[in-house]
Formats: structure tokens, C-alpha cells, sequence
């Protein structure tokens, strides 16, 4: 099973604009894939987000057999806002002890607030995605610059990312979240985590939902279909674990 997270900058979008993304990741995963709507600024500001995200993630393993689903291969997966609550999920099972996702997929996530890095200041004017945005969209999701600094709010302020799951990143050349989702990567795989990295050349934020007109949307869906499918694959499903018992 997968547990996906829209994007929007935590203030736009819903589970039907990004139906394509759904559907190519069910299909080449092979997995049930439960999209989550979450509660979105400004009426909902940071918490709310994470809170429903990690109340999402605890229904879908609490509720998997009845949805036809094994609860020992349960992932996560997220674009741009919904990245970041990909990742934030994972933290929050980590440091609150509960089950963790079995693998990670974190699509150009949002995970700082550093506008200075080499592609903020290469796509400083890129579209669909600009910097007046992203600061625009952290300005409606934080009420304070304090909560920033939160990992729950952006997870490249956690002390460690240490214990985490195995994870896929993610990442478009054409995007101001290009850096950070490299840089995310990078601390993951310093603290031992599994990572597998690529950056997609010639394509802009959003390119992952347009399969339909590019083909490097369908050599994304590949590399992160891959990856999900080892993740599944390499875990004992439920009634096997059972049986050994």
C-alpha cells in the first residue's frame, strides 16, 4: 500500500488535480494507493497539515486488510508540499515509536525555507514555481518564523535523520526546490539512510503528473516505481510473517 500526499504549497490543490501522479504510481508500483486530503492554509495553519497527514498514515495501517491491503508494506509518497508531509510522517513514527513507513518516496519536496541556494537563485523566476511563491506559500502555512524551524513544519531542521525509512528522492532541474531536495539526500544518506537521488534536466516543477506530454514524467514514474516494487518485495507480507511465527 502507498500513502500519497498532494501538493499546492500547502494552500492549493486536492487529491483529483493530482489524480495522474495517483494513478501512475498505483499502476507501476503495483500497490493501493490512499490519497489523503489534508486540511490546508491559511484557515489551517502549520500543525494542521502534519497532524492529518500522520492521522492518515495510523488509519491506513490500522485499516489496510480491509482495504485489501498487507499493513507490514505500507509507504508513502508525496510532491512539493506533500513531500514534505511524506517526510514529515516519517519522523513523526520514528520519534513517536509507532510502525514506520516501509520506504519513503519524496517527489521535489518542500524541506527548507534557505532561498539562497544555487537553484532558488537559477530559478528565481521559473515557472509554474517562483521564489515570490514559495515565500508566498510559507507565509499562508507558518504563522511565525519560529515554527519554521520546527522539522515538523520543514524536515531539514530535525537535529538528526537518523532511523528513517529508505527513501526515493526526486528532484526537477527547473525548480527552486532542486538544491534542498538534493541537499535532503545528501543528510539522509550521511546518517545511513537508503537513498537513491536523480534529477530530472529540462523539466519543471509539477513535470511528475504530466505523463501525458513528457516523457521524462514516464522515466520518473519508472525510477520511482522501481524502487517501490524492491521496498515491497524485500518485506515479509503479513501471513507469511505469521507462518514463520
Amino acid at each position: 500500500m502507498l500513502v500519497y500526499y498532494h501538493g499546492g504549497g500547502f494552500v492549493l490543490g486536492d487529491t483529483k488535480r493530482y489524480e495522474p501522479s495517483i494513478r501512475a504510481l498505483a499502476q507501476g508500483a503495483g500497490a493501493i494507493v490512499v490519497s489523503v486530503d489534508y486540511r490546508q492554509a491559511p484557515e489551517h495553519r502549520f500543525p494542521a497539515a502534519p497532524d492529518d497527514a500522520f492521522a492518515a498514515w495510523r488509519w491506513v495501517v490500522a485499516h489496510a486488510q480491509e482495504l485489501n491491503g498487507d499493513p507490514a508494506r505500507v509507504a508513502v509518497a508525496g510532491e512539493s508540499a506533500g513531500g514534505n508531509l511524506a517526510a514529515v510522517v516519517g519522523l513523526m513514527a520514528r520519534d513517536r515509536r509507532v510502525q514506520a513507513p516501509l520506504h519513503q518516496v519524496l517527489i521535489y519536496p518542500v524541506v527548507n525555507d534557505d532561498m539562497s541556494t544555487p537553484s532558488y537563485q537559477r530559478n528565481a523566476n521559473a515557472k509554474p514555481l517562483d521564489k515570490p511563491a514559495m515565500q508566498w506559500f510559507l507565509q499562508q502555512y507558518t504563522a511565525t518564523p519560529e515554527q519554521r524551524e520546527n522539522p515538523y513544519a520543514l524536515p531539514m531542521k530535525a537535529a538528526t535523520l537518523k532511523g528513517l525509512p529508505p527513501t526515493t528522492v526526486v528532484a526537477a532541474e527547473i525548480d527552486p526546490l532542486a538544491s534542498e531536495a538534493k541537499g535532503y539526500a545528501d543528510r539522509l544518506r550521511a546518517d545511513g539512510v537508503p537513498v537513491q537521488y536523480r534529477e530530472f534536466d529540462g523539466v519543471t516543477h509539477e513535470f511528475f503528473g504530466m505523463q501525458a506530454a513528457l516523457p521524462k514524467a514516464e522515466d520518473a514514474h519508472k525510477f520511482v516505481a522501481e524502487d517501490l516494487k524492491k521496498a515491497f518485495a524485500a518485506q515479509p507480507g503479513t501471513e507469511r510473517a505469521v507462518a514463520r511465527r
